[in-house]
């Protein structure tokens, strides 16, 4: 086989590696089911508590060889056209979730935060399927318009960014649960059980999803910054209200908004976490949706 044809296969094998994680993930919590949270006085841990700690090793486990599968076959993908990959949706999509499972992994290794296992293997398995079944081109050479160091830079920035929004609007959405289950936990006088039990504190992971989206704005802006000196090379003019520019900046005004709303104290917690899940939405749409329903100077980006 070739490098290509490698780098799909292992792509689709990736894939297939994050539903198996998913599946993993969605047993731990599954198994949970009914689960007390831990009293400290507890001296070992009963058969449910470790069967609940072995799925989610496994989920992990099998989160990590995917990654390795998937790193493999966008590193193939560049070898195969002797540049980097990222001329086409196909490239841009498989790419940027390269990004988001190694900001995952670093999370989950670095700070124990195995929690986001379920919500982030089901988003590369749905993402990875959708790249390979419906956006997939052969290899070919890059247009004239992406032969710049900006262009790098811009994607790259993008990218990163781009994961840090996913992996904050996972983290609202746990927020959105676990924030729900303790209203009604106290408003029954009873402890919250089952795998809830075991995620941080609402507050907590509203502060998660705070700081990852305060990372990722700001890298954002240098998104559209890079894009805009990159198009004064490319086609002579920094800005022209294309599709594609015109929802970077959308998306960069709802999180701008999202921001200004966590830093207000009235608006923290569930208005602000709502705000984030339009700004991944819009996010996704701009990153999708625009190259298949518009037309532009982006549309090369297209599959």
């Amino acid at each position: 086989m070739t490098l290509s044809q490698w780098s799909y296969t292992l792509m689709v094998y990736a894939a297939v590696g994050y539903l198996l994680a998913f599946a993993m993930h969605a047993l731990e919590w599954a198994s949970a089911r009914g689960l007390a949270p831990r009293r400290p006085e507890d001296g070992s841990e009963d058969a449910q508590r470790i069967r609940v700690d072995q799925w989610g090793r496994f989920g992990v486990a099998a989160t990590v060889l995917a990654a390795l599968l998937h790193v493999a076959a966008v590193v193939l993908r560049g070898l195969a056209a002797d540049r980097l990959p990222w001329g086409n949706m196909y490239e841009f999509v498989t790419s940027s979730l390269a990004f988001a499972v190694l900001i995952h992994l670093f999370l989950v290794f670095r700070f124990g935060m195995r929690w986001l296992g379920l919500g982030l293997t089901l988003l590369y398995s749905i993402g990875l399927g959708i790249a390979v079944t419906q956006f997939y081109v052969e290899v070919s050479p890059l247009v004239p318009a992406l032969h710049s160091v900006w262009f790098i830079i811009h994607i790259v920035a993008a990218a990163v960014s781009g994961a840090a929004f996913n992996v904050g609007a996972v983290t609202s959405v746990l927020f959105l649960v676990r924030d729900s289950a303790e209203r009604r936990a106290e408003a029954a006088g009873v402890p919250l059980s089952g795998y809830l039990a075991k995620l941080p504190p609402a507050k907590r992971l509203d502060l998660v999803a705070y700081r990852l989206h305060a990372f990722a704005v700001p890298l954002w802006t240098f998104t559209i910054a890079a894009g805009a000196i990159w198009a004064q090379y490319a086609w002579g003019r920094f800005w022209n209200w294309d599709p594609k520019e015109t929802w970077s900046f959308i998306t960069w005004i709802i999180y701008v908004a999202y921001l200004h709303a966590r830093a207000t104290a009235g608006w923290r917690g569930r208005p602000a976490a709502v705000i984030a899940l339009i700004g991944v939405v819009a996010f996704w749409f701009n990153f999708i949706g625009v190259n298949l329903l518009f037309s532009g100077l982006h549309s090369y980006a297209g599959i």
